[in-house]
């Protein structure tokens, strides 16, 4: 540890994984004085010999610090992990992967027991971990009080973004942009497919996919403003109608090429449907409303 790990904030992280190593040593490396603890011990072995601390037992690992971080596998395993564990006046932050509506029930049960809660959506990969100018970062949600009394801690791995006082909001965040992410990918797929069985070198291709797809994702601000405004048809670029119109050569062309289109048919069919309902002169902002049950 550094000179000044006496002044740095003590840490309780539980939850060895990938990511929470990698949040580990980051704080390590930060002089952070760290108390870890994880179901398979073995994995603490490489971090108590950087200067961690390891606990024989949750209660013990949560009894070490005010400020305790979980990483753990799910929402279930977090409350496997700290069932029967003394945890009031503690400040528990959840990095947890969980669902908005979970995510609210553990801050009340955190409340019930006394603690304080933070929930987390970690939107960074563990390479990324430690490393400044790597671009990842972690949404915050619930007590905005908390989050400043320990932000300085928390942005040491990775950069930190409040985004409001509902508990739910991190993890709605998270699955949020995780969702248009896998959207991308499987847009992606679907190209590469088409090219795969021609002449056509994939890392040559690759460039011109990604920029593309960078460019068209400046279109979400468009999105955004007319869901705000209610007027999808302002500043139309590109109509909806003349879209839905050149659908069946996107089909045509995956099926000379011998790839499936069950990729694309779902998107077009809410497109189609949305011209069906007079929507035309919009762009493809319409298409959201159709996704409510």
């Amino acid at each position: 540890m550094t000179q000044n790990s006496a002044v740095k904030s003590p840490v309780t992280l539980l939850g060895l994984g990938s990511m929470g190593t990698a949040l580990a040593r980051a704080w390590l490396a930060a002089g952070h004085p760290l108390t870890v603890w994880n179901r398979t011990p073995a994995r603490a072995e490489a971090l108590a010999a950087e200067g961690a601390k390891v606990a024989d037992s949750p209660a013990a690992a949560v009894a070490a610090s005010d400020l305790v971080v979980v990483c753990l596998l799910d929402d279930d395993s977090v409350g496997a992990a700290l069932d029967g564990v003394d945890l009031d006046g503690k400040d528990l932050v959840d990095l947890t992967t969980t669902t908005p509506a979970r995510a609210r029930a553990r801050a009340a049960w955190a409340a019930e027991r006394g603690a304080r809660h933070l929930d987390g959506g970690i939107m960074a990969v563990p390479p990324m971990v430690g490393v400044p100018g790597a671009g990842g970062y972690v949404f915050y949600s619930g007590s905005r009080e908390l989050f400043e009394l320990h932000r300085e801690t928390l942005a040491v791995p990775v950069g930190t973004e409040y985004v409001g006082e509902d508990p739910g909001f991190a993890a709605l965040h998270d699955v949020a942009l995780l969702s248009a992410m896998y959207g991308m990918f499987a847009g992606a797929a679907h190209a590469f497919a088409l090219i795969r069985r021609e002449d056509i070198d994939p890392v040559a291709f690759a460039p011109l996919l990604a920029d593309w797809l960078a460019a068209m994702a400046q279109g979400v601000h468009g999105t955004a403003a007319g869901l705000k405004s209610g007027d999808y048809t302002e500043n139309v670029v590109s109509r909806l109608a003349m879209q839905v119109a050149g659908t069946p050569t996107f089909l045509a062309t995956a099926e000379q090429q011998g790839v499936s289109t069950e990729l694309l048919r779902p998107y077009f069919a809410l497109m189609r449907r949305r011209l069906d309902m007079g929507g035309g002169e919009e762009d493809l902002t319409g298409v959201v409303d159709l996704l409510f049950r």
